[in-house]
């Protein structure tokens, strides 16, 4: 990763964001997306009908969902460093049984073992970031970290080329091992204990005050209905997209072997634009980059349910959908920051729960309307939902008016709104 002289880090703040791409690699990359990778192999290995695909896909972030909600209950206690190693043991574990796996039984015990592990490992970050960065590059970190999914997916496609047919359990043997050493890095860089324990032993009364501010529960407020609205779309949409991509493309006559893996490595090597989030966003504000990305997503989709044959659109899908859903989680990311500045570890928990929602409903519920319709036709209404995100636009002002309650001080918020005084990251 290299940073501008604008958004440098030394110690701490670059360790952390390299951590944090290895682990939401593993996490996301491979314990996560590695399903849709290799469906059509594991569908031939285990004989599983599309339907049932989805409801193991669904599964998987079910697993996610109860993960989170935990890490929600116990981050403020513990701090980022356990739970994000739980999350890497979880992945560790989950694609070695997935790799080992004789009968469906155990393939979905693992898959959903590692699906857990995004679920451990993503929240965390939010609040690492906020004790170990300092408040001027906070965005920069979140989206560079976020984008540590396109890394893992640039690196899963040439495996499942070389791992193609009878190999794929190799892959998932290797994606394993890559989530051990992760999980041994994280061990070593993230800081462990409460918030409040760390800022006891700093000099100043404010300071264990300030620093319990991002955890905690969250209170109820209007401006979060459309943040929490995106986040659901965005979830469904992603999560039927990385399912069935590959089986849709793998499915068509006119693609050979290779096909979907160079899709899959295309997809991420566009999507390393996802670290770029946090410069997108102070230029042209998270208005128009929510408007950009979801445009984007929903042609991404649309083009492989109207011609995933052709190997242009499959290509231009890809290269749209890999930066714009990137960015997306980046985005997300930064929007909690501005909606819950008071609690961003608990705002973004109660972000990504809502997002969880949409990856739960959106492989069963369009892998049961596919068994009726085909996936070309799923991907069309995907596409469709997609489109309507733009109408759950950010707010343009008064985001960060609204907390209760809470003192001023020199701390400043994780994400604090531009001004002439603080023109914020570029």
């Amino acid at each position: 990763m290299a940073w501008t002289s604008r958004t440098s880090l030394d110690g701490p703040g670059q360790r952390l964001a390299v951590a944090g791409i290895s682990a939401i690699g593993v996490t996301f990359g491979f314990a996560r997306y590695g399903y849709g990778l290799f469906l059509p192999e594991l569908r031939a290995e285990f004989g599983l009908s599309v339907s049932l695909l989805g409801l193991i896909g669904s599964a998987t972030y079910v697993g996610y969902l109860a993960a989170l909600l935990t890490v929600g209950a116990l981050v403020g206690r513990f701090g980022p460093r356990p739970l994000v190693v739980v999350g890497g043991l979880c992945a560790t574990v989950g694609m070695g049984c997935v790799a080992l796996a004789r009968g469906p039984g155990l393939l979905i015990a693992g898959l959903v073992l590692a699906g857990t592990s995004s679920g451990w490992a993503w929240a965390p970050y939010s609040d690492a970031v906020d004790r170990m960065v300092p408040a001027g590059r906070r965005e920069h970190v979140m989206g560079a970290i976020s984008s540590g999914t396109a890394f893992a997916v640039v690196l899963a496609g040439p495996l499942a080329l070389l791992a193609h047919g009878t190999g794929w359990r190799y892959a998932w043997l290797a994606f394993a091992l890559a989530a051990l050493a992760s999980t041994v890095h994280n061990a070593r860089v993230l800081p462990g204990g409460s918030a409040v324990h760390n800022a006891r032993v700093l000099p100043g009364g404010s300071a264990a005050h300030e620093a319990v501010r991002g955890t905690g529960r969250v209170t109820y407020r209007r401006s979060a209905l459309p943040l929490l609205l995106t986040a659901v779309v965005y979830g469904v949409v992603g999560a039927v997209y990385w399912s069935f991509a590959v089986e849709l493309i793998s499915g068509s006559a006119d693609t050979g072997t290779a096909t979907a893996p160079l899709f899959w490595s295309l997809m991420g090597a566009a999507g390393m634009a996802g670290a770029l989030t946090g410069h997108a966003i102070a230029r042209f504000g998270l208005r128009r980059v929510h408007a950009g990305l979801f445009l984007g997503i929903a042609a991404a989709v649309a083009l492989l349910g109207l011609a995933p044959g052709a190997l242009p659109a499959v290509a231009l899908s890809a290269l749209l959908y890999g930066p714009c859903f990137m960015a997306g989680s980046g985005l997300l990311a930064v929007w909690s920051y501005r909606v819950f500045p008071e609690r961003p570890a608990a705002g973004f928990t109660v972000t990504v729960f809502f997002l969880g929602l949409g990856t739960i409903a959106g492989p069963a519920l369009l892998g049961a309307f596919a068994e009726l319709h085909g996936l070309r036709a799923a991907f069309l209404l995907t596409a469709a939902l997609a489109l309507l995100a733009p109408v759950c636009a950010p707010r343009t002002r008064g985001v960060l008016d609204r907390r209760p309650n809470v003192r001023r001080s020199s701390h400043p918020p994780v994400c604090p709104r531009r001004s002439p005084s603080h023109p914020g990251p570029s």
